[in-house]
């Protein structure tokens, strides 16, 4: 069997992040040859990713982040099985790697940022890889982006929750974020009551029947009472309609209008591994 030194186990560490018993068993494994090492540790990931296959993964990460112009942010969920992990400063790192990855490669899907390479090998890969280091299911679940003139992310603190918002227009950076930790705070369902999908007015529509035939309202005046509460929905839980979390004697579409009467939120993006 080859001698296997501190420095080709520190090596080996350094370019797969496996601990140092790993790396020195992969190693001594391989007789010393370091490709068959790296890949004995990626085997290793697979295994225990086979082994764990039916284990939930529901901690994790969300973050979110933007291009140097602030014209594109991407936002990745990473999950894990335990809290434990996911506020270990390693796998925030592979976390904000791939997310790193999503801001450069600017995939379409989740699919073709599975595909992007880091450090010559796919993403899947690398996360097959990290399985092993770990010791813990991790799914790659959720990879979205937003464009716009100028996009502002928010991570909430612990990582569990975050968000992006676009303006058409580029503003003090504070506005953009006071928008999204709105977005964070009171989950909004669309921009305006416009751009409610119509399954969701239908269904809002419904309820407000159903709430007032339970509390006795004749017939005819069921369709009234179900615009009213849609309307209190739209309050509620549109973004431009809502009040605003820092001042409730104004909404978000009259704080944007203070800020810049053209000002407008041209899209967001919302994620939590608490809903």
């Amino acid at each position: 069997m080859a001698e296997i030194t501190a420095a080709e186990v520190s090596k080996l560490r350094k370019v797969t992040g496996a601990g140092m018993m790993d790396c020195k068993k992969a190693l001594q494994e391989s007789n010393g040859d370091f490709d068959k090492a790296i890949e004995i540790i990626r085997k290793k990931g697979q295994a225990i990713a086979n082994k764990r296959a039916d284990r939930e993964a529901r901690e994790g990460v969300v973050i979110a982040k933007t291009t140097d112009d602030a014209t594109r942010g991407a936002m990745i969920v990473l999950n894990c099985e335990t809290d434990f992990v996911a506020k270990n400063k390693g796998f925030i790192n592979f976390a904000e790697t791939i997310l790193d990855k999503a801001i450069s490669g600017n995939p379409d899907t989740l699919e073709e940022l599975e595909l992007l390479e880091i450090e010559g090998k796919s993403i899947t890969d690398k996360v097959i890889e990290q399985v092993g280091i770990i010791g813990e299911k991790l799914t790659l679940s959720y990879y979205n982006k937003i464009e716009s003139q100028q996009v502002i992310p928010y991570i909430h603190p612990g990582n569990k929750l975050a968000t992006l918002v676009g303006l058409n227009k580029v503003v003090d950076v504070q506005v953009g974020r006071d928008v999204a930790m709105q977005i964070a705070a009171m989950n909004p369902v669309a921009i305006d009551k416009d751009d409610v999908p119509p399954e969701i007015i239908e269904n809002e529509r419904e309820i407000g029947r159903e709430q007032a035939r339970r509390e006795g309202r004749p017939e005819n005046i069921l369709d009234k009472i179900a615009e009213g509460k849609l309307n209190k929905f739209y309050k509620e839980s549109t973004l431009l309609n809502q009040e605003y979390t820092r001042d409730n004697k104004k909404t978000i579409r009259q704080y944007l209008m203070e800020v810049d009467n053209e000002l407008k939120v041209t899209g967001f993006r919302r994620y939590s591994l608490n809903d």
